[in-house]
């Protein structure tokens, strides 16, 4: 199995559990894990995607269609925000499946660090859809929401519309109980290395860049229309000071061609 893809398969109490970690790229190996998935719910842990391109598109919109047509039932839980990305990009890309949760992304101005917090798709509220607050850990301060709400919880309207079996919930948390892996991640910087700690779900409270007012610009004075006879009179002020300037050249030269003469 390729380094930048990673999986991990677990079957409990009927639920096929699925780890996906890593790089979907053209090398992503998805095909392996076909004949590893049978009939029933299909659980598939998508929080340490990192990145996805068109190649891992086509192959996981392949692969997604071929377990669900030998009768999984596909929930989709911790989808990161690359996932989240081509969730509102491909119509198909959820299949028949069920988003459960997913995780929003955060950035802090002052710290200049990012966060991703942890949603359940139920616990959205109606729309429009507005990001949960997130505080930094470091400077206690509110989070900037790191994308457009609009574009973002796009696939909420469609999502929302669906239901995941209702012994989910409780054969996840029998799942991480049991699980070795540490908890849930916050830092998009842990979210590439597997590690940290998972936030919940807060009041929707939008959280957005400030952008600062930009001054408005002077008026400029309008220009002022000369009427004719102004327009003459200011061009036979203009030749009488030239004509005095003439003058009083002349008589400094006469002035100083006496003085060298005589």
């Amino acid at each position: 199995m390729s380094q930048k893809f990673r999986t991990n398969i677990q079957q409990r109490d009927n639920v096929c559990f699925v780890k996906l970690s890593g790089i979907i790229d053209e090398d992503n190996e998805l095909t392996e894990l076909a004949d590893k998935i049978g009939p029933g719910t299909t659980v598939i842990d998508l929080g340490e995607i990192e990145r996805i391109n068109s190649c891992g598109v086509r192959d996981w919109v392949n692969w997604l269609s071929g377990i669900e047509e030998k009768g999984a039932s596909v929930v989709l839980t911790e989808c990161s925000p690359s996932i989240v990305a081509q969730i509102n990009l491909v119509n198909n890309f959820t299949g028949n499946g069920v988003v459960k949760s997913f995780f929003i992304p955060y950035f802090c101005p002052e710290c200049d660090e990012e966060k991703v917090l942890l949603a359940e798709v139920s616990d959205m509220a109606d729309p429009p859809y507005e990001p949960p607050v997130c505080r930094c850990d470091d400077c206690e301060l509110v989070m900037d929401f790191d994308d457009m709400p609009d574009s973002y919880f796009a696939f909420l309207a469609s999502q929302k519309s669906k239901d995941a079996p209702p012994e989910i919930d409780k054969a996840i948390e029998s799942n991480q109980t049991n699980s070795d892996e540490p908890s849930r991640i916050r830092s998009r910087v842990e979210l590439s290395k597997g590690t940290g700690k998972s936030g919940g779900s807060l009041p929707s409270i939008p959280s957005l860049p400030k952008v600062p007012a930009i001054p408005a610009a002077p008026a400029e004075k309008p220009a002022v229309a000369l009427s004719p006879p102004q327009v003459s009179k200011a061009v036979a002020t203009n030749k009488g000071v030239i004509y005095a300037l003439g003058g009083l050249l002349c008589l400094l030269v006469a002035g100083l061609a006496y003085l060298l003469i005589g």
